[in-house]
């Protein structure tokens, strides 16, 4: 029986000082790098951009001796044994971590947050599978934070009144690949099965089912934005209802926050929806603006994420809506 552990890399971070360590990664851990070995490249094949992945480490300066612990070190409270405890001082010091990678080069993946001290070994990664017994399984390479993002930014629009019915979409990049509610999804109530997967180079559909009917416009933001994490078409009363009453449907106003949110505002003429020429015009229009409204039709936003996105598709539409009452 082979018990021997091969180290996979090094954790980089600029926690120096095991006292400085945060307890959990939500407790302010900083972002951190992890320097793989190159001879293990091959196996970080398909990993991607914005995933969730575990990160097993070998907590290389904690005590083996231990069995029972005061938690979070405060002697004020009753010992526990170390398995009932998140204890780096533990028989097998093994570190478990939950990341999202924020960048892949060649063998380094940055990741958002990290609670281990520069220098501790890395010892393997997975990725967070949706069969774990209580989590949702929302499709082959869909992270469940990725989805629940979407499903949250989308439940928080609908009731706000831009979202409706099954009317507007949401998507998400993770690397190369799109993630985005299929059609016919009512996006106030999105759950697994609601959402697919597509190839943004090539436009195929990789996911189950079909994908919304405007696809081709997320996609065309995605390749020409590179900063794009996130899209969401909706459909905003007050907008549609300015662009119906008005020649100028761009919410100007004589209020400091108008000139900041409406410069980020590009206006395309009526096309029909579902084009690729509609898909086109609005992926032009987004490298220069965060935010493009389809007259007649509705307002598209890109931002880091899917709840940025609903900010600045909000901030507009209450723009409008306080320009048709003026």
């Amino acid at each position: 029986m082979d018990t021997t552990l091969t180290i996979l890399g090094y954790v980089r971070s600029p926690l120096k000082d095991r006292k400085d360590c945060p307890k959990q990664y939500s407790e302010g851990a900083p972002q951190a790098v992890i320097e793989m070995d190159p001879a293990f490249a091959p196996a970080m094949e398909s990993l991607k951009v914005g995933q969730d992945i575990l990160l097993f480490s070998w907590l290389h300066q904690s005590s083996r001796a231990h069995l029972r612990v005061h938690p979070r070190g405060d002697t004020a409270l009753p010992q526990r044994g170390v398995f009932n405890t998140r204890s780096p001082d533990r028989p097998n010091p093994i570190g478990l971590h939950h990341c999202r990678i924020l960048a892949l080069d060649g063998t380094r993946i940055t990741v958002d947050h990290l609670e281990t001290l520069d220098g501790t070994p890395v010892v393997d990664i997975k990725p967070i599978a949706g069969e774990t017994r209580g989590a949702e399984n929302w499709g082959a390479a869909i992270p469940t934070a990725l989805a629940h993002e979407l499903r949250d930014a989308c439940a928080a629009g609908w009731q706000r009144g831009l979202f409706s019915g099954f009317n507007g979409n949401a998507s998400a990049r993770l690397g190369d690949t799109m993630i985005i509610t299929r059609s016919g999804a009512a996006k106030g109530f999105l759950s697994p099965g609601t959402l697919t997967t597509m190839d943004i180079a090539t436009g195929r559909t990789t996911g189950p089912g079909p994908a919304s009917s405007e696809a081709a416009v997320h996609l065309e933001i995605y390749r020409r934005v590179p900063e794009a994490r996130a899209v969401l078409h909706t459909h905003p009363p007050n907008l549609l209802a300015l662009d119906v009453r008005t020649a100028n449907p761009s919410p100007d106003l004589p209020l400091y926050e108008a000139a900041v949110y409406t410069q980020k505002l590009a206006v395309l003429p009526p096309m029909q929806p579902g084009t690729p020429e509609l898909g086109q015009a609005v992926g032009q229009a987004a490298a220069s603006h965060q935010a493009v409204f389809m007259r007649h039709h509705g307002l598209v936003v890109h931002a880091a994420t899917a709840l940025e996105a609903l900010a600045l598709a909000e901030e507009l539409d209450t723009l409008a809506a306080i320009r048709l009452r003026a």
